[in-house]
């Protein structure tokens, strides 16, 4: 019974963090600012294949709402926005890197080339 106890523990951690980074954009979002530090929305824009202005828009305050992500406005001209990690967000750095392996191997067993 215990053993039952501790994997419903797991599986609704996971669940969890399904709902916070769930979707089709969000660990693409995270992931590129993981790899480059900072980045500012134009650049995540380019780096996200096929997401919308809106799209991008909606998802960052979601991971800002999170405290994975934060959002700092420079006093440039015209304003530049730039997003980072928090610290707290960090702690996905090693869960992508692993994804992103994972992702490697994946495409080279189906198609036969990285």
């Amino acid at each position: 019974m215990t053993e039952f106890i501790c994997h419903q523990k797991e599986i609704l951690a996971i669940h969890d963090a399904m709902d916070v980074l769930s979707g089709k954009w969000k660990i693409s979002i995270v992931s590129s600012i993981c790899y480059y530090n900072k980045r500012r929305f134009s650049d995540i824009l380019s780096d996200v294949n096929g997401i919308s202005n809106k799209m991008l828009s909606k998802e960052l305050k979601e991971l800002e709402m999170n405290k994975l992500i934060t959002r700092t406005v420079l006093n440039t001209q015209p304003v530049t926005v730039e997003y980072n990690l928090t610290e707290y967000g960090k702690t996905l750095q090693t869960i992508i890197d692993d994804l992103a392996k994972w992702g490697i191997k994946h495409r080279k067993m189906i198609t036969g080339r990285e």
